[in-house]
């Protein structure tokens, strides 16, 4: 396992830093019955009872959404962002650290929340929706490898060489998958503890606070850095929260 300094610092979206799952948004226009079964079907793909790309291709081919949808989805992540997400990306940022995104949700959404956050649209990895002129679901990106197991592993090992050592973080299986391509894989359980993540992951955590990955993954000199910057001076008291 590598240990701080990280030269760079990459999250998993959904349920890490935005406390909603966007495919739970997605299927509130439907009958109850319909959308118990596709979450139950969520579930199961993140908790790793079925595979990914099983229920991926299912799911969107259901849902089929529109250019607003994707929009929409977008506002609601960022309404929804986790305790200090922003505070702390900005925090990373202002130490030099490359931050970005690898997420199996919609880039769409996705690239909402990044823009919002301030991270660099190169550095977010998602799936993209494929509309036609009127904005109607047409299909997804099936060339990306983020709607499938082991997805997040290839993006890794894609990224250029000054993004390591890289510390990744994020709640959910195809997150764990990362452990051992990532330096150091942290698992964040502050909106939903799965328990196959929290058992086999190198380190867990369990606050709320997003602020917790400054406390595993910035050397001692870092973090005093940030205690004498009075924009994050505060930041990594909430650490534990």
């Amino acid at each position: 396992m590598t240990h701080a300094p990280f030269a760079a610092f990459y999250f998993d979206c959904d349920s890490t830093l935005s406390e909603i799952e966007g495919v739970d948004e997605l299927t509130r226009d439907l009958a109850a019955s319909a959308r118990r079964e596709l979450q139950e079907l969520t579930q199961a793909a993140m908790e790793g009872r079925l595979p990914l790309a099983e229920v991926y291709e299912q799911r969107l081919g259901v849902l089929a959404p529109n250019r607003r949808k994707l929009e929409d989805i977008g506002h609601s992540y960022i309404s929804h962002l986790v305790p200090d997400a922003a505070a702390t990306v900005d925090a990373l940022r202002s130490l030099g650290k490359h931050v970005g995104i690898v997420s199996g949700g919609l880039r769409q959404s996705v690239s909402a929340l990044a823009e919002h956050l301030g991270i660099d649209d190169a550095n977010v990895h998602a799936v993209t929706v494929i509309h036609d002129e009127s904005g109607s679901y047409v299909d997804f990106d099936r060339e990306s490898p983020l709607w499938k197991n082991q997805g997040k592993v290839l993006v890794l090992e894609s990224l250029p060489e000054n993004r390591r050592p890289l510390l990744f973080m994020g709640d959910g299986i195809t997150d764990l998958e990362v452990q051992g391509t990532a330096d150091l894989f942290v698992g964040f359980g502050g909106v939903d503890t799965r328990a196959r993540v929290a058992e086999a992951a190198e380190v867990f955590v369990t606050s709320k606070s997003l602020s917790a990955v400054l406390d595993v993954g910035l050397t001692d000199d870092e973090k005093a850095a940030l205690e004498r910057d009075q924009r994050f001076e505060n930041l990594l008291r909430n650490t534990g929260e």
